[in-house]
């Protein structure tokens, strides 16, 4: 019975070597775990270092302004033809209207008619004229081409005759002898008494009709030159004519005074 028994002691050792078993294998495994650790830091780096990285920078695009769009040209509204009017696939004027000169001459007659003096005319597909009546002469609008339009007036009136310009008057020396009518001049009673006597000249202008417009005295006592004026405005002389026209005349007039 006594052979059997189990000292106390011995299961202590156990115990004691159990315990560092388990220390050694925690402190192996810690040991293996920090190496693993350290090991994959390691091997990322490396693999870290070995990549060719590329810095990319992404910029903003610039705004670009948008460019103003030009303004599209409107397109021409077709106008509205008026029905009383002439149709014409062609402007021709009539032969009568010499002012307007063709653009072609052609032997053959067009089979376009001409356009009515006084009665509106566009161009179209055909020709034909005006439903409603032709107005009188001189109270159409004129021609129509598309928009444009163009007027066809009457005949212009001719134009007034120019003045002829007035012609100077033409020297005629002394003209006693070419006077129709030339009255005398008194003597007058202060003359007279002082003894006045001499020639007395007088300047005339004779108009178209041989009536002396205009008289005065070039020479003479200052006593007989107030009646030689006067008897010079009283002359009539036959009208002078110079290719076919009347003109003015200009001359002078002699009175002789002697003393009584």
């Amino acid at each position: 019975m006594f052979d059997n028994l189990v000292e106390s002691g011995s299961h202590k050792q156990d115990l004691g070597r159990k315990g560092s078993f388990i220390l050694g294998t925690v402190a192996i495994y810690a040991v293996l775990g920090v190496a693993f650790i350290v090991g994959s830091i390691w091997f990322t780096v490396a693999n870290l270092d070995s990549q060719d990285l590329e810095l990319t920078t992404l910029v903003a695009p610039v705004p670009v302004p948008q460019q103003a769009q030009p303004d599209k040209p409107q397109e021409a509204k077709p106008q509205k033809v008026e029905q009383n009017v002439d149709v014409r696939k062609e402007l021709i004027a009539d032969v009568s209207r010499t002012e307007l000169v063709p653009k072609e001459v052609s032997a053959k007659a067009s089979d376009i008619p001409p356009v009515r003096r006084g009665v509106t005319t566009v161009v179209g597909n055909e020709s034909s004229n005006a439903a409603a009546p032709i107005a009188g002469p001189g109270t159409g609008t004129g021609i129509v081409a598309g928009p444009t339009q163009v007027n066809i007036a009457d005949e212009p009136p001719p134009p007034p005759p120019k003045p002829t310009p007035p012609r100077a008057p033409i020297s005629g020396g002394v003209l006693n002898g070419k006077a129709i009518s030339l009255p005398k001049p008194a003597y007058p009673a202060i003359a007279r008494t002082a003894h006045a006597s001499g020639t007395v000249v007088v300047q005339v202008l004779i108009d178209e009709n041989g009536n002396v417009v205009s008289a005065h005295a070039v020479s003479g006592h200052p006593l007989l030159t107030a009646v030689a004026v006067a008897a010079a405005r009283g002359a009539r002389f036959s009208p002078t004519k110079l290719s076919g026209q009347p003109v003015k005349v200009t001359g002078v007039i002699t009175y002789n005074f002697v003393a009584q």
